[in-house]
């Protein structure tokens, strides 16, 4: 299996408690955010990952090089930010498989891959991975119907439900759906706008979940993925 880890965002939230790393380096109990990331997906089975890189990408690069946890790793390094679409597009360019993975590199998601990967080759369809939360009002709230993501809601709305857990599988031909723009957000600007075209199927992961990109979420990420850094 291949992956695209989007990693090249400011991390302006966090820039008060890590101000000389690039977030996905933020360290966690004394252990980068991004390798304990890498070797969580090393350990799922992926032989591959494209790491696409922008604010401080210099760092990332001269800490992971060429292979890290067995896996072979590649990198596209964006001159500007490109949000999550623009970067997306890039990544891609960078692919050998036919489909890949496409995951945050500030979110922990313990996924279920060997499941998503079996989904995938049956359906053929976009994945989307969801997870439960007791109060989507962060994130924003998914909208499902018959096992497809047919909305995203705003955020703000609480309650219990299915949040975007920031993991996607992806055929290599979605760059030609993209929007014809350079710079774009994948999750507001191409699927909330076209999920009900997509055919933006449903994976609902039940693995431990984490978003680093707050500061109140990094302090307690070092207390809830201690036992993973040993």
């Amino acid at each position: 299996m291949e992956a695209i880890v989007l990693a090249g965002g400011l991390g302006i939230r966090l820039q008060g408690i890590v101000p000389d790393l690039p977030k996905p380096m933020a360290p966690i109990s004394g252990r980068p955010f991004l390798e304990i990331l890498l070797t969580m997906l090393s350990g799922k089975g992926f032989g591959r990952v494209v790491l696409a890189l922008g604010h401080m990408s210099t760092t990332i690069v001269e800490y992971f090089g060429n292979r890290f946890a067995g896996m072979e790793l590649a990198y596209e390094i964006e001159p500007l930010p490109l949000g999550t679409g623009g970067a997306v597009r890039r990544a891609m360019g960078r692919c050998d498989s036919d489909h890949t993975f496409v995951l945050n590199g500030d979110t922990y998601l313990d996924l279920e891959a060997g499941d998503i990967e079996a989904q995938w080759q049956r359906q053929r369809c976009p994945i989307l991975v969801a997870r439960e939360v007791p109060d989507t009002s962060r994130y924003g709230r998914l909208s499902v119907d018959n096992g497809s993501v047919v909305g995203f809601a705003e955020k703000d709305r609480g309650g219990r439900g299915l949040i975007n857990a920031g993991c996607y599988v992806f055929s290599r031909d979605i760059v030609d759906r993209l929007p014809g723009v350079e710079a774009f957000s994948l999750e507001n600007d191409f699927l909330a706008k076209h999920a009900s075209v997509l055919a933006l199927k449903i994976f609902i992961s039940r693995g431990r979940f984490i978003d680093i990109g707050i500061p109140e979420d990094y302090l307690r990420a070092q207390q809830d993925l201690a036992g993973v850094c040993r």
